[in-house]
């Protein structure tokens, strides 16, 4: 029964709660803890980046607004900011990136069967990073230039569904290969990426798993062509090519057959040349899967946009961490009941209307389901033109 429970309360029965606990106790995260637990810290933390809070005084302020409301959503009381500021700085981050682990791994097998524009039996996945943007003043760990501050996120973001499949958090000086070498990588499945990955050492491993890899072709790339196969010029099909690598040492590392495929963007003009080891898919579907590495760009602007990652709680590691991972256990949360209420919504639609109706008393399909009423339109629409969208 729906009745009478809040939207926020009803959001998280998607919480696998004794997966939760189980990432808790790996770490002893409610040891010796006398008010907020960690699932309270969690409750506390979405319900700030499903609201856009700015600070740790904006999320005790509005949580004491709401009241009572707040036992029946999880939460015994308001969490004083100090508290939570404690929780932050000092339990363990592990807690939350495992339990992100375990909801992208439920997210996945749910969209396993979502449509990818082309006839690809396998996973495929785009692999990009992008550069959280730190003070340097308040977070003196996090250099990376002489005068700023930074975390990078390395994301692989299954294509089905536009999920992250991994994430991990460096410094913002590592350079994106040096994440590449340690990622396992699934036979028969798809890896696209832009030239800041080219590495044909690392290409081959991809090879030998066996999967294939999509990217852009260096402009100082050197290749043997040794078969040419019909182009479809009409259809922006510069030219399809197999061969090998002509540079020695480039051989060295990479010495089996490539294929390379030159398209012309028949919107923009643009000549784009790619270089795969996948034989077997038509030219334009290898275009279409590479312009569809854009929706990890559209990844990370939303998340940028939409989740609290720009305005810290803390200053420390472990604090910016925490709250990196719980935006994305949000998004990855959304994401789930979006599937299993079978909702058409985008994202981040049912985002903005959970921004202003997590404490209404409304069954959650309802709330997310129908047109906004005319009041809660206008609040989306200001929240909208506020954002800049």
């Amino acid at each position: 029964m729906q009745a009478g429970r809040t939207v926020l309360a009803q959001l998280m029965d998607f919480v696998p709660k004794h997966e939760f606990d189980k990432c808790v106790r790996r770490y002893g995260g409610d040891k010796r803890v006398r008010s907020l637990s960690c699932y309270g810290q969690f409750l506390a933390m979405c319900f700030a980046q499903l609201t856009g809070r700015e600070s740790l005084r904006d999320i005790e302020t509005c949580l004491r607004a709401v009241g009572r409301k707040l036992y029946h959503a999880g939460l015994r009381s308001p969490a004083p900011r100090s508290t939570l500021a404690s929780a932050n700085e000092k339990r363990d981050w592990r807690i939350f990136a495992d339990f992100a682990q375990i909801l992208i791994a439920q997210a996945t097998r749910l969209y396993a069967g979502e449509p990818l524009g082309v006839e690809l039996a396998g996973a495929a996945y785009a692999l990009d990073s992008t550069t959280v943007d730190l003070c340097l003043g308040l977070f003196p760990w996090a250099k990376y230039k002489q005068t700023r501050g930074g975390v990078k996120m390395h994301t692989l973001l299954a294509l089905r569904g536009n999920l992250p499949s991994l994430v991990v958090i460096t410094p913002a000086h590592v350079h994106d290969v040096n994440v590449l070498a340690e990622l396992a990588f699934e036979p028969g499945a798809l890896y696209v990426m832009d030239r800041g990955y080219v590495d044909f050492a690392q290409f081959h491993r991809i090879h030998q798993a066996p999967a294939f890899f999509l990217t852009r072709a260096k402009r100082n790339l050197k290749f043997r062509r040794r078969t040419s196969a019909p182009a479809d010029k009409n259809a922006g099909v510069r030219f399809d090519q197999t061969g090998v690598l002509a540079d020695p040492v480039s051989r060295r590392r990479y010495p089996d057959t490539l294929r390379r495929v030159g398209y012309r963007d028949l919107e923009t003009g643009q000549p784009l040349v790619f270089l795969t080891n996948n034989t077997f898919l038509p030219a334009l579907d290898i275009a279409q899967l590479y312009r569809r590495r854009w929706q990890i760009e559209l990844f990370f602007r939303w998340i940028k946009q939409h989740l609290r990652i720009k305005a810290f709680y803390g200053t420390s590691p472990n604090a910016v961490k925490i709250q990196i991972w719980v935006a994305i256990c949000t998004y990855v949360l959304v994401a789930i009941a979006r599937k299993r209420l079978g909702l058409s919504s985008s994202l981040y639609t049912i985002l903005q209307i959970l921004s202003v109706t997590l404490f209404e008393k409304t069954p959650i399909l309802q709330a997310l389901s129908l047109m906004p009423h005319a009041d809660l339109q206008a609040e989306l629409d200001n929240q909208l033109y506020l954002q800049g969208i």
